[in-house]
């Protein structure tokens, strides 16, 4: 495919409807359920054009990860830039996530229907996805290494990947939170951040050091 025909105007546009039309259906009537051509009426194309831009829907939706991810990444140059407060900058990610993804809350319910099989190539957690779990992986490290609070080196090379595992528990809560502005899941993000401070603010203490050691085998043992 040509990049430089993506990269016009109005190709960029066809692809902008094309996504949007998808996300709108998959809303409406769930993402096994809808169909390439339903997806290219929609968004008033053909629906070769809408082959062109997008081979199938598994293509939408990682377009869908790949351009939120992407606006992420600058979503969180500010909060990063002007807060060293750990709790500050993990609430200010959370907080830009949700925030992004509000008008498509019930679309991803829709998506993640699909993506809970680990063996799609759209599920959070496999190999197609690797690159943008990367990406949103080290949004957390940077958060953590310029933050006030000095964690453990065998306990910072997990973290990470550990705060994204959170992270997404949290998104998966908040995609089936029915509650006035997903309070619940305000509350719970509120609560559970409170605790991951104080639990590293005291995790370089030495006398919690056996505690530590087994905690990290244990995410070495998940990561394998």
């Amino acid at each position: 495919m040509s990049s430089r025909k993506l990269s016009t105007p109005k190709a960029e546009e066809t692809r902008r409807r094309i996504l949007q039309a998808a996300l709108g259906l998959f809303q409406e009537k769930g993402f096994a359920e809808t169909t390439i051509r339903e997806i290219a009426r929609e968004a008033s194309v053909a629906t070769g054009a809408a082959y062109y831009y997008f081979p199938s829907k598994e293509a939408i939706v990682m377009a869908f990860y790949a351009q939120t991810q992407e606006e992420m990444q600058e979503l969180t140059r500010k909060p990063m830039a002007e807060e060293s407060d750990l709790r500050a900058r993990l609430k200010a990610i959370l907080d830009l996530k949700f925030e992004q993804l509000r008008p498509y809350q019930k679309a991803l319910g829709a998506v993640f229907a699909s993506a809970a099989d680990p063996a799609s190539p759209i599920s959070p957690f496999g190999d197609q996805t690797q690159a943008i779990r990367d990406q949103s992986i080290r949004i957390f490290r940077e958060a953590l290494e310029g933050s006030d609070v000095k964690v453990p080196s065998d306990l910072a090379d997990h973290l990470p990947r550990l705060l994204w595992l959170y992270h997404m528990g949290l998104v998966l809560f908040w995609i089936h939170d029915r509650s006035p502005r997903q309070k619940r899941t305000e509350r719970l993000m509120n609560r559970s951040l409170d605790l991951i401070v104080r639990l590293l603010r005291v995790s370089r203490f030495r006398i919690l050091a056996p505690l530590r050691k087994a905690g990290v085998e244990l995410l070495r043992s998940v990561e394998e």
